[in-house]
């Protein structure tokens, strides 16, 4: 009977305990936390820039292959698939769109929102089969929550402030999961918001520095009160002689006023240290190594190596991760009978490790001499080291001295001497 519940409740959608109110109420968005935020910060500050486009940019890059599942659920056992319409789709998701710049906008809206949603466009005459896949803003969509289904499909707010209900077999969603809200995404952008602030702040002050200060920067009183006419020929007197790069440190002529000093100079305010500590928030955030975005400070070879393989190792595998959950549990269902047998899988992106594939080739090798020398089986001993088996080429007898130098033994065809020796 609980069994025939639980799977009663998979095929309704169900859960098994309540996630939202029986209203249907989304969650609220804090301010300066909403996604259209989040987004546009990529455009504001140069560090995040940097990173989210040269993520993206390497997710994107990354060639994909379908295989057929074999038998024995190895992967080295499976055959790739040449032919499939979900081959054609993945490589033009829509008309507008080849398979990289698809992925790198749907990339971006996961790294600065930490969700993005795909809308799949489909033929009347066959709704089931996804024809065109399209992502669309995350600010646009929104989920809608159920109590006893959890979810029951999506809103998505046109440009011209229509609402569009699109159904669950409509949108595919990827996210980075929200300890606080299970329909939505959680980034790393929403951690670092103040920060991104500050360092935005910082390129804006120093903007303004070269653009509107007048130096000397100060006050200038006045013993009267000025009328319209006279505060409107100073001030702009003033603007005309010392606003601007050209006019800095000009000798200023006061007449019936008195100068005070209040100039802060760009060692006091530090911005230089501000907008370094801004730039390193923003990669511990995203956990980005320093060399891959160009900051070569202090950078040898051996560890900007070690910066390569962390990059993809820990960046784009992830990420690589996610979308082949999506398009393994979300997208290859669509295709129905013809692909259930079938699977996403990426070509690895992490770079060879040369130094440690050479010691591990080489501890292989020294353990292969010594079971061939111990009695093993050349085949025997290739399969339990990992090596592969090899033909032993013919070659005349060579004599084996003894200790004395007298001629011992003699081998042949690369097989074992019986005496302890393999050549």
């Amino acid at each position: 009977m609980a069994i025939a519940a639980t799977l009663a409740r998979r095929v309704r959608n169900a859960t098994p305990v309540p996630y939202v109110s029986g209203s249907r109420v989304t969650f609220p968005v804090p301010a300066r936390m909403d996604p259209e935020t989040q987004m546009r910060a990529m455009g504001a500050v140069g560090t995040l820039y940097a990173i989210v486009n040269r993520t993206t940019t390497a997710v994107a890059s990354v060639p994909w292959r379908l295989y057929r599942k074999a038998r024995s659920g190895k992967p080295e056992d499976r055959s790739e698939v040449t032919r499939h319409a979900a081959l054609d789709l993945w490589a033009r998701p829509n008309p507008w769109m080849p398979r990289q710049e698809f992925v790198e906008v749907f990339q971006q809206h996961i790294d600065l929102t930490g969700e993005s949603e795909w809308v799949i466009a489909t033929d009347p005459r066959a709704p089931s089969i996804p024809l065109e896949l399209w992502p669309v803003r995350p600010d646009r969509i929104e989920p809608i929550p159920d109590a006893k289904e959890f979810l029951v499909g999506w809103n998505y707010l046109e440009p011209s402030g229509r609402k569009l209900e699109l159904g669950l077999d409509q949108v595919i969603q990827i996210r980075m999961p929200n300890p606080l809200d299970p329909y939505r995404g959680l980034g790393p952008v929403q951690a670092m918001l103040v920060d991104i602030d500050s360092a935005r702040y910082s390129a804006e002050w120093n903007r303004n520095f070269f653009r509107n200060s007048a130096e000397p920067g100060g006050i200038i009183e006045v013993d009267k009160r000025l009328s319209d006419i006279e505060f409107d020929e100073m001030t702009t007197r003033w603007a005309e002689q010392h606003k601007g790069v050209a006019n800095a440190h000009r000798v200023a002529v006061i007449e019936q006023g008195k100068w005070v000093d209040r100039k802060y100079t760009m060692r006091e305010m530090e911005f230089t240290e501000l907008r370094r500590l801004s730039r390193d928030v923003i990669l511990e955030g995203f956990g980005f190594p320093r060399v891959m975005i160009g900051v070569v400070e202090d950078v040898n070879r051996a560890n900007a190596e070690a910066s390569e393989y962390i990059f993809a190792r820990w960046i784009v595998v992830p990420r690589l991760d996610r979308i082949k959950g999506a398009l393994n549990h979300d997208l290859l269902p669509l295709f129905g009978a013809t692909a259930a047998d079938l699977e996403w899988d990426y070509d690895s992106p992490v770079p060879e490790n040369v130094e440690l594939s050479n010691a591990t080739l080489k501890a292989r090798t020294e353990a292969f001499v010594a079971l061939v020398n111990a009695g093993v089986h050349p085949d025997d001993a290739a399969d339990v080291v990992g090596l592969p088996r090899l033909t032993m080429a013919l070659r005349p007898a060579v004599p084996i001295p003894t200790v004395d130098g007298s001629p011992g033994a003699r081998l042949t065809n690369g097989h074992h001497n019986g005496a302890g020796v393999y050549a």
